[in-house]
């Protein structure tokens, strides 16, 4: 027998599937990014709230992509209780948690934000995640549709505050009432036909995908694709198909209100739905948000069973380039609605609610794509080297590094290995520091330090002539009493600060 100890295996280091680690530089344009959204939502006169990341599985309820089982579209455990709990899929059904759990507390209009993290128990692609954060803003117990119409005004107010400028956006508005009333119109009402209108819905969905051909093809027969693969229709009439498209092709809204509301009146609800959508775009074009910013759009399909009046989605407009190289239309970052019954299932009375949701990420990669995120400078850390370990020297470089931070400059005191003094400048220049602080046994002797410029022999690219003398006179590395250390390093910092900014303005 072999005696010997099995040597332990080494731990494998991997990531999730669908998961990501976030660097620096994701952080910060995320936090960039969110607090512009922010500073919208404040000015709206909505306030913050946080809901946690685990809610009882039963308080997301039919809301969950599959079905109400654990770990149908959601992460789940069992608490030492046996209730199960579920890494929240979304922050709306937490929120209407929330608002019940709390009714008699919370002042009516209930108007909130919120951005954090969702989870999805899906299978992971590209560009899909089983995390990933989102941004919300609702308002609980306003039944009008003035706070839908509000909405669309601060989605647009959002997009333009992050740099969207108008015409590489649209707020993009329907009504569910109105899908509601055409597919009763076309004799698809009652609850023995909710499985043919989940499909019609699903076909109207893929307008954007496949057209007006593809689409009458899946609303009556069925489509084959470009593999062979075959999707079973809706199964409707040509008469059905037609009335179906004419809805969702509708390009100039007011052209075609009469005739629509011809079609869905007599429908339950049909002619309610078109009476909000007027009322919500005159209420838009009264506070002066035209057409090409906040359109009534029919063809628009969110919440298949999720919202009860009028929904809404922010579009961009631009072209990006995909993974495969070709230009496409980026889409959608993010939309809502009106939900009235998600709250009212906690209470056993209507409790009305609006809101909608940006993604967080997919907004991030549309804003880096016009170069409006990330471009606020970071400036790493000026260094303070070391040179002797022993007490007093240590003292005095701990000294002059707190010095710098008090001043409001980034700074750090090295903490490696400091007896090979060229690995400190090693770590500065991967780093990108912009100044190193030395100082041995001789200048503490004398009282002084020695301030290196890092950034000087590393020119920015695009000078200009006119910059080669200004540019001659800097100093690589001068010596300063440690009284002056703070001045001079916010001199040279300026210096290169307007460095920056000279070779930006000849580019």
């Amino acid at each position: 027998m072999n005696d010997k100890q099995k040597k332990p295996q080494k731990l494998k280091a991997r990531l999730p599937r669908g998961f990501v680690d976030r660097t620096a530089g994701d952080i910060r344009a995320v936090n960039e990014m969110t607090a512009k959204i922010r500073e919208v939502y404040e000015h709206y006169g909505f306030d913050p709230v946080e809901t946690p990341l685990f809610e009882y599985t039963d308080a997301l309820g039919k809301f969950l992509p599959d079905s109400d089982r654990p770990n149908e579209g959601v992460f789940s455990l069992q608490d030492d209780d046996e209730q199960w709990m579920s890494l929240r899929y979304d922050l709306t059904a937490p929120l209407a948690r929330h608002v019940a759990e709390n009714f008699n507390e919370i002042q009516l209009p209930y108007r909130t934000y919120r951005a954090g993290y969702v989870f999805r128990n899906e299978k992971p692609g590209p560009g899909r995640f089983r995390q990933f954060m989102q941004f919300d803003a609702d308002t609980v117990g306003a039944p009008g549709v003035q706070a839908d119409a509000e909405m669309c005004m601060m989605m647009a107010d959002t997009l333009e505050a992050l740099g969207i400028k108008r015409g590489d956006y649209v707020i993009r508005v329907n009504n569910r009432k109105v899908l509601d009333g055409v597919l009763e119109a076309i004799g698809l009402g009652g609850d023995d036909k909710a499985g043919q209108r989940l499909n019609v819905l699903r076909a109207i969905d893929k307008l954007d995908k496949f057209g007006p051909e593809g689409v009458a093809l899946l609303l009556g027969p069925g489509r084959k694709d470009e593999s062979g693969d075959f999707t079973k229709g809706a199964g409707l009439d040509q008469a059905q198909i037609d009335k179906v498209l004419f809805f969702v092709g509708i390009k100039d809204y007011a052209e075609s209100a009469t005739r629509l509301a011809d079609l869905v009146a007599g429908t339950s609800k049909g002619g309610e739905g078109v009476e909000e959508l007027n009322f919500i775009g005159a209420l838009v074009k009264s506070a002066g948000y035209q057409s090409d910013r906040i359109k009534i759009d029919p063809s628009v399909v969110r919440g298949l069973e999720y919202y009860t009046g009028p929904v809404y989605e922010a579009e961009l407009l631009f072209d990006v380039t995909n993974e495969k190289g070709e230009k496409v239309v980026f889409g959608s970052v993010g939309g809502g609605g009106r939900y009235d019954g998600l709250v009212s299932r906690f209470m056993g009375q209507p409790v009305p609610a609006t809101g909608f949701s940006i993604g967080v990420s997919r907004l991030m990669t549309a804003l880096k794509n016009l170069g409006k995120l990330g471009a606020s400078e970071v400036i790493e850390p000026v260094l303070v080297t070391v040179m002797d370990g022993d007490v007093e020297a240590m003292g005095r470089y701990q000294k002059m590094t707190q010095e710098l931070r008090a001043a409001g400059i980034r700074a750090e005191m090295f903490q490696g290995n400091w007896k090979k003094f060229g690995n400190q400048l090693k770590y500065a220049d991967r780093r990108g520091c912009p100044v190193a602080i030395i100082q041995g046994g001789d200048e503490r002797a004398t009282g002084v330090v020695q301030i290196k410029d890092l950034i000087e022999g590393k020119r920015l690219s695009g000078e200009i002539e006119d910059n080669a003398s200004w540019r001659e006179a800097r100093v690589a590395q001068e010596t300063v009493s440690e009284a002056d250390l703070v001045a001079k390093v916010k001199e040279i910092l300026a210096a290169q600060a307007e460095d920056r900014k000279r070779a930006g303005d000849a580019q």
